[in-house]
C-alpha cells in the first residue's frame, strides 16, 4: 500500500455521502446520449479498489454498446415474449445461483410487496394487468433505454464469499458511476437468460452469470424516476453489544 492512500483524507464527505444517497435504480436512461470509453474505464479501475477475500478479485465485465448492445436486448426480448406466451418455456431459462429465497417470510415478502406494487402504482398499472406488467418487466432486457449494458459474470469454481466480495464491487460501479454524473441500474432480471447472454459476449463455459446493469445518464423527465425505495431506519437493524 502506497503511503498517500495511507494518509488520504477525504475532503468533501459531503460528496460521498451523496453519491450514496443519490443512487438508486434507475429505469428511464437517455437512449442518445452515449457514455464515452474512457469514462466506463475509469469507473471500472476506481471499482476494482473493492476488497475480496484473499485478494481474488472474483469480478469479470462485458460492455455492451451499440449493435452488441442491440442484438442482445432482441435476443432477450423474444425469449421474454416467447415465454410469456408459454410459460412452460421458462424451464430452459433458470438462473444458475439462487438469488431469491426459495421460501418467503416476513418482513422481507412484505418489502417485496411494497416495492413492486408501489412501482406498478407509480406506473398505473393495476393487479390482474398482465400485458402490462409484462412490458414493464421487459423494460429490463431494453436496458432501459440505457446506452451502455453491463454484464457480470465469475469462475464457478469459487465459492460463495466471493459473493460478498462481488457485491462490493458492483457498489463500487454504481458510486463512481455517480460521481460521474451517470445513474445505474443493478438487474437480476437478466439472470435467467444466461444461456444467451454468456455465448453472446463471448464469456467461457467455466462462468456463471451474476447480474447485468444498466448504465447512462438518467432521463430526468421520466415519471419512472420518481420511484423512492424506503429504507429502515438504521435503529432497526443495529445491535450495540457493549
Amino acid at each position: 500500500m502506497t503511503l498517500s492512500r495511507v494518509a488520504t483524507v477525504v475532503a468533501d464527505p459531503g460528496s460521498v455521502d451523496a453519491a450514496i444517497a443519490s443512487r438508486f435504480s434507475c429505469r428511464a436512461f437517455l437512449r442518445d446520449r452515449p457514455v464515452p470509453r474512457a469514462t466506463i474505464e475509469d469507473i471500472l479501475a476506481l471499482a476494482s479498489r473493492a476488497p475480496s477475500g484473499t485478494n481474488t478479485q472474483p469480478w469479470k465485465v462485458y460492455v455492451l454498446q451499440g449493435a452488441a448492445r442491440d442484438a442482445l436486448v432482441e435476443k432477450a426480448c423474444a425469449a421474454h415474449d416467447a415465454m410469456y406466451a408459454d410459460p412452460a418455456l421458462a424451464q430452459e431459462y433458470r438462473e444458475e445461483y439462487d438469488y431469491y429465497p426459495t421460501r418467503w417470510v416476513s418482513p422481507y415478502i412484505d418489502r417485496r410487496r411494497e416495492n413492486g406494487w408501489g412501482l406498478y402504482g407509480l406506473l398505473g398499472i393495476a393487479k390482474g394487468e398482465k400485458d402490462r406488467m409484462h412490458a414493464q418487466h421487459q423494460r429490463n432486457f431494453r436496458f432501459f433505454d440505457a446506452p451502455v449494458g453491463l454484464m457480470f459474470t465469475m469462475d464457478r469454481v469459487l465459492g460463495r464469499g466471493s459473493l460478498m466480495d462481488y457485491g462490493m464491487f458492483l457498489e463500487n460501479v454504481m458510486l463512481a458511476a455517480r460521481a460521474r454524473g451517470l445513474h445505474t441500474c443493478p438487474q437480476a432480471a437478466w439472470n435467467g437468460f444466461a444461456k444467451i447472454i454468456l455465448p453472446h459476449v463471448g464469456a467461457g463455459e467455466d462462468e456463471m452469470l451474476l447480474c447485468g446493469m444498466s448504465l447512462g445518464y438518467a432521463d430526468l423527465d421520466a415519471h419512472v424516476n420518481t420511484f423512492d425505495t424506503p429504507r429502515e431506519p438504521a435503529a432497526s437493524f443495529t445491535r450495540w453489544v457493549e
